[in-house]
This record gives structure tokens, sequence and C-alpha cells, in this order.
């Protein structure tokens, strides 16, 4: 683990500010569970961001979800009020200006209605990506709802029975 140097990841450094520290890795952060081995903490303190485009409106939201969570689209569709997808690849880069797995939940090229799983909440320190896919930075409940003005929902898929 070493300080940023990635043009993504500075640009994530800078948006954040001097309290947080985004850190590369040699090892991919890519995945919750890379990222999770990467730093040594569980795969359900990792908040990944997932990006859905709405049916209608074509905007980007933004679900920061527990590592371990599969975010339920009609869940978020209900909360927001419109139908949503997954984004690909190119829409992905258009709205938050970083590529798929790398996308933190800040620093967004255009504002996005952004959701925070609520069950991360009980983790003391939560790791997000740090704008590229082996960049990641350290973070607490309050500085993730702080940094992002993100609502708090239920947004995880029910587990299968």
């Amino acid at each position: 683990m070493k300080p940023a140097t990635q043009p993504s990841a500075l640009k994530v450094q800078a948006v954040l500010g001097p309290r947080f520290q985004v850190v590369e890795f040699e090892a991919s952060t890519k995945t919750s569970a890379d990222a999770a081995a990467a730093i040594g903490c569980t795969v359900a303190q990792i908040a990944k961001s997932v990006i859905f485009r709405t049916m209608q409106s074509d905007r980007a939201v933004l679900v920061v979800a527990s590592g371990t969570n599969r975010v339920d689209e009609k869940k978020v569709a209900s909360i927001i009020g419109e139908k949503v997808k997954s984004a690909d690849a190119d829409f992905v880069r258009a709205a938050t200006g970083f590529v798929i797995g790398g996308v933190p939940p800040v620093g967004h090229a255009a504002p996005a209605v952004t959701l925070l799983d609520q069950d991360l909440r009980q983790y003391d320190t939560i790791w997000a990506a740090g704008g590229t896919p082996n960049a990641v930075f350290r973070l607490t409940w309050d500085d993730l709802t702080l940094l992002t003005g993100g609502t708090v929902a239920d947004v995880a898929k029910a587990p299968a029975a």
C-alpha cells in the first residue's frame, strides 16, 4: 500500500482533502473481495459504488452498498420513483469520470442521485474505491453520509431462501 499517484486517484484525493488518504495497492481492488483481501478487512466493510441508469430521464443513480450485498433494482426504483437498469461501462465513465471497479462515492463528473446502503452504518470503518481499480480510502459511516449527501435506504436484495 502506498499513497495515491495515479491521476484519477489524485482527483479523488483532491475532492476528499487532507483528512483522508487515498492509497494504492499493487494488487487489484476492483471487486469487493479483492479490496477486502488487499486491505485486510471483511467484504461487508467495502462500500462499493454501483451505478444505475434511469429508464426515463437517463440519469445516473449511485448506490453505495456493502460489499456483501446485491443491490435490489426494484427497491432503488421504488425509492427514486423511476425504473433503473444496470449502467454499461461507457455510461459509467461518462457519468462519473471513472472506470468500473474504481468508481468512488465522490468527485463524479455530474451529480447523481445517491443512495446509501443502511447496512454500512454498523461498521466503525469502511473502505471505498479511490478512483482506480487499485485505489481505496478509509472512512466512517458519518463521513460517507456527509461527503455524499446521500439518502440512507434499504437497497439490499433479500438473500435467496
